[in-house]
């Protein structure tokens, strides 16, 4: 939607720049497979897989990543990048098999919705108080909840 000469070609592409200790915080994206290159600095990067059987089930893949490396990360897969330096900035060219690979930041979806998830749904899901899930929200969007 952005690059009109990529619409309807099935691929996208976008620059990631990532201050010192900045990240791209755990998301998903449901209808593409994206490809990262750093192009400057170091990046550590992750994803978890599906559910799956035991002993396989929530399988956590990370590695660090310097300028020139590769990492993929499969369809709809929740994934993130992390820059680990405090003194230089990162670069990374991100390509994905979609013009509409769509991104759901896990986070805002699960604790910034509009209107809220219920409290006793995410205090149950995530094994916390209420109280725990009201300061989540908090975080996320001012005057969410009631």
């Amino acid at each position: 939607m952005q690059i009109a000469g990529l619409n309807t070609l099935g691929i996208s592409i976008a620059r990631i720049d990532y201050a010192p200790l900045g990240q791209n915080p755990p998301h998903t994206h449901p209808r593409a497979t994206e490809i990262l290159t750093v192009l400057e600095g170091t990046l550590y990067v992750g994803f978890v897989t599906s559910n799956q059987p035991a002993p396989n089930r929530n399988k956590f893949l990370s590695k660090m990543l310097n300028k020139g490396d590769v990492f993929v990360f499969p369809v709809g897969l929740i994934h993130f990048q992390f820059n680990p330096n405090p003194h230089q900035p990162a670069i990374a060219i991100a390509a994905l098999s979609s013009q509409n690979p769509g991104a759901i930041t896990i986070a805002n979806a699960v604790f910034g919705s509009d209107p809220p998830i219920s409290y006793d749904i995410l205090a149950k899901a995530f094994e916390v108080e209420k109280n725990t899930i009201d300061y989540l929200q908090a975080q996320f969007w001012e005057n969410n909840h009631n």
